[in-house]
């Protein structure tokens, strides 16, 4: 039986697995510098901050840990989110998967937690939207530098996501019970096939329920919606059984014009964690 942790790995490993993602890291897509072998490494790299949570460790420092081993391979950023969505699920699942224990643990962070996340991105580069101007001393661009504005304000690691809803739905999974995360694990539960074809259904599904806030903010809402009415469209044919070579076409086409859903990824990932945590799916 595998511990939280590993089935933290083991959703990391299937989410970048699942093919076709349209616009994400895939087994049939690259970017020239960022490849799928760096989401296998980086999956293996945040091991050890995925142990702590498990083990019951804070949720910041579990976090710090995560991202800092994630981020030892060569291709940058590879799952910032999704270890935000997974570290505390992980810590969550010590007593219980399930959304009240989640959200506990996310209420009872603190502000040195909200320090150990601003810690993580002196590890990685992580492309984020300006903050509005009375944000500006919080940008979480500036890392550890921003701490003491951080503790001056008392804002603990819930708070700081509390403030950055809306625009990054990662931190909306955080303030609304990992909603959309759990959907997503009964999407997968329902779906038929391998796991990996399983994530690339529930992916495109959830790419067609909402517009990415990855993609509003690198590009703009016009794109977002774009990309979430052809997602429905393609949904609505249920394609990915249909007419595979569309999915496949479109993910190229997104993958060519550098839009990524990076955000629907790492409500995926989050999913098969909580799929595999419950036994809804198996491998």
């Amino acid at each position: 039986m595998r511990t939280p942790a590993q089935n933290a790995e083991l959703a990391l490993l299937l989410e970048v697995a699942g093919t076709p993602k349209p616009g994400n890291i895939d087994r049939h897509r690259e970017l020239e510098d960022l490849r799928f072998e760096h989401f296998l490494a980086g999956t293996v790299g945040a091991r050890d901050g995925l142990e702590l949570a498990a083990n019951g460790s804070a949720i910041g420092p579990a976090f710090e840990r995560a991202i800092e081993g994630m981020a030892t391979q060569g291709g940058g950023n590879t799952q910032f989110g999704a270890l935000l969505l997974l570290v505390p699920l992980v810590r969550a699942a010590r007593d219980e998967c399930s959304q009240p224990i989640v959200e506990a643990v996310c209420e009872e962070t603190t502000v040195a937690d909200a320090a150990g996340f601003y810690r993580a991105f002196d590890h990685v580069d992580v492309f984020v939207a300006d903050p509005p101007t009375d944000m500006e001393p919080l940008d979480v661009r500036r890392g550890s530098d921003a701490i003491p504005a951080l503790e001056a304000r008392g804002l603990t690691l819930f708070d700081v996501m509390d403030h950055s809803v809306p625009g990054d739905d990662v931190a909306r999974e955080w303030v609304t019970g990992f909603e959309r995360s759990f959907t997503a694990a009964e999407r997968l539960a329902d779906a038929d096939g391998p796991l990996t074809d399983r994530a690339a259904t529930v992916f495109l599904s959830l790419l067609a329920d909402r517009p990415d806030t990855l993609v509003v903010n690198r590009h703009d809402e016009a794109i977002a919606k774009e990309v979430t009415e052809r997602a429905g469209e393609l949904v609505d044919r249920n394609a990915l059984e249909t007419d595979r070579d569309a999915v496949e076409a479109f993910a190229d086409e997104l993958v060519d014009r550098g839009v990524n859903p990076g955000t629907t990824a790492d409500i995926t990932a989050a999913g098969l964690f909580i799929a595999l945590e419950h036994g809804a799916v198996s491998v």
